[in-house]
């Protein structure tokens, strides 16, 4: 615990120090933390995998879709793997964001011209349902990299 007047920066060590939320909180957003750090490396990864899908969905304004695919899929991987790592973790979670930003024209190009996945069709609904959780993930990135409970640095 630091003592009164210490001027040690950072949460304290305390178990029992007053925290702006509780334990299981915390718990739960380090599980967020690294489910998210997962998911954008298993989605970065499978833009090397099944190129041609991600190709699909890149507007044809857009030049060199293969070469943006790649460039996508390298900057989730290592946003995912970022947010693993604490001292990378806030740049990886601005990083990420502006991610979401850059590729949400491929996610708008999908709803506004009908652009079923190679997979196969799916509702046209689902295409326009994708648009507001970009919002959901970009809160979660936030959540888990660069929200701040208690002010701390490191958090």
């Amino acid at each position: 615990m630091a003592l009164e007047g210490s001027h040690r920066r950072g949460p304290s060590l305390d178990p029992n120090a007053a925290r702006p939320y509780g334990v299981g909180m915390e718990r739960l957003r380090i599980a967020a933390r690294w489910l998210a750090g997962f998911a954008f490396i298993a989605v970065g990864v499978m833009h090397f995998v099944d190129t041609a899908f991600f190709e699909h969905i890149v507007p044809p304004f857009l030049p060199a879709a293969r070469w943006l695919v790649w460039i996508s899929g390298v900057a989730e991987i290592l946003g995912g793997l970022g947010l693993l790592i604490p001292q990378v973790r806030r740049a990886a979670g601005i990083g990420l964001l502006l991610l979401l930003v850059a590729v949400f024209p491929a996610n708008l190009y999908m709803a506004i011209d009908e652009v079923m996945p190679i997979t196969g069709p799916v509702p046209v609904w689902t295409l326009w349902a994708r648009l507001p959780f970009q919002l959901v993930f970009a809160a979660w990135v936030w959540w888990v990299a660069l929200y701040r409970p208690d002010g701390d640095p490191a958090a």
